[in-house]
């Protein structure tokens, strides 16, 4: 079989596209060494996990360029393979080849806030009409794929759930590995983290104010992630809601962390929160079960799929319930190690290696 895959994410290795455009080829080509899976991409990339056949673009600004290869360019191009997957929310409205579209999320459609203006609005429409034409669509969860149902209109029938995997290098890392990652990004002894975006979905305001519950007390909040350039409505500043809630002095904002230190510092916390209102899937408690740390989530969308019964599910508006979780795992050692060994057990459940041949036997429904 050989399969052309849009490579338009591939300049973009930090997103979660990217990402499981890596993860999934690099699977792919790892348990079937007799198929081919190429990418069809603006552009060369030598950190790419296949070979990449370059097909120009004519438009030199961003968005009409990503859009002539969506919807031009790569349908043209896929003709000549016998499957085309387009591994993000954009297919071409007219295929030319049996298409598989990989839905990750439908925030655009289901959170008004990501709605965007009147061209993020019309492209949304676009992708959605578009999607309804493919064979079959890809969803990361069923908690997506019921969105994708529902908002799309599409038939149960067609949509297959993949559940990502989390890479091998999530695991519990040794204490030197530990240490050097405690020094380099100047980490407290005894803390909570949070590691994500900063947009309001991700609801990072129950963070602070869960951990500002607890009082006093010799634990610190480290946040992780690039920081929004100004506080507004749509990306409220952590900072400031540090200081509202009175533990400006006790949370540390380590920025940008590393691919290769993620392991070593979701491992060196104590407790990993992610109280997100909206996810597709949703890797970081996922990676964070994966390093042996307890987390406590909210119970929205995908994620009760993905942590299970491994740690606190609680409703993101529930700010009592979340400290006392929260005090519970900081003080109760017992539960502390029940849910550090839930969670290594319940991340075993998901692999790229399972991802692979999961979308492979979607490959071949389809051929």
């Amino acid at each position: 079989m050989r399969v052309a895959l849009n490579g338009l994410f591939l300049a973009y290795p930090a997103t979660g596209t990217g990402q499981y455009l890596r993860e999934l080829v690099n699977a792919l080509r790892a348990q079937f060494p007799h198929d081919e899976f190429i990418f069809l991409a603006p552009r060369a990339d030598s950190t790419a996990p296949a070979r990449v056949e370059i097909q120009p673009t004519r438009f030199a600004r961003e968005n009409p360029a990503k859009l002539e290869f969506e919807q031009i360019i790569f349908p043209r191009a896929a003709t000549k393979f016998d499957l085309a997957h387009v591994p993000h929310f954009g297919s071409p409205l007219f295929p030319t080849h049996p298409t598989i579209v990989t839905i990750h999320d439908l925030i655009p459609r289901v959170l008004p806030a990501y709605r965007g203006g009147a061209r993020v609005r019309l492209y949304t429409r676009l992708a959605s009409l578009a999607a309804r034409r493919a064979d079959v669509i890809i969803a990361d969860s069923f908690a997506s794929a019921r969105d994708i149902e529902t908002e799309l209109e599409i038939p149960r029938r067609k949509i297959h759930v993949v559940h990502l995997g989390v890479h091998a290098r999530f695991e519990p890392p040794p204490r030197a590995e530990i240490a050097r990652v405690r020094a380099k990004y100047k980490l407290p002894e005894n803390f909570v983290l949070y590691l994500g975006g900063f947009d309001v979905r991700k609801n990072v305001m129950r963070v602070v104010e869960t951990f500002a519950g607890l009082g006093t007390g010799d634990a610190s909040l480290v946040l992780a992630g690039k920081l929004p350039d100004a506080d507004s409505e749509f990306f409220p500043d952590p900072q400031m809601l540090a200081e509202k809630f009175g533990v400006l002095n006790r949370t540390h904002f380590i920025g940008f962390v590393a691919e290769e230190d993620k392991p070593a510092l979701y491992a060196a916390a104590r407790v990993f929160l992610y109280p997100s209102r909206y996810e597709g899937f949703g890797l970081p408690p996922l990676e964070a079960m994966a390093c042996g740390t307890p987390v406590i989530v909210s119970n929205s969308a995908s994620l009760p799929e993905v942590v299970g019964d491994a740690g606190f599910l609680l409703d993101a508006h529930d700010a009592q319930g979340w400290s006392n979780a929260l005090r519970e795992l900081l003080s109760n050692e017992t539960r502390w190690n029940e849910l550090h060994a839930r969670g290594l057990e319940q991340a075993k459940n998901f692999s790229w290696e399972r991802a692979a041949r999961e979308t492979m036997d979607v490959y071949r429904g389809v051929v």
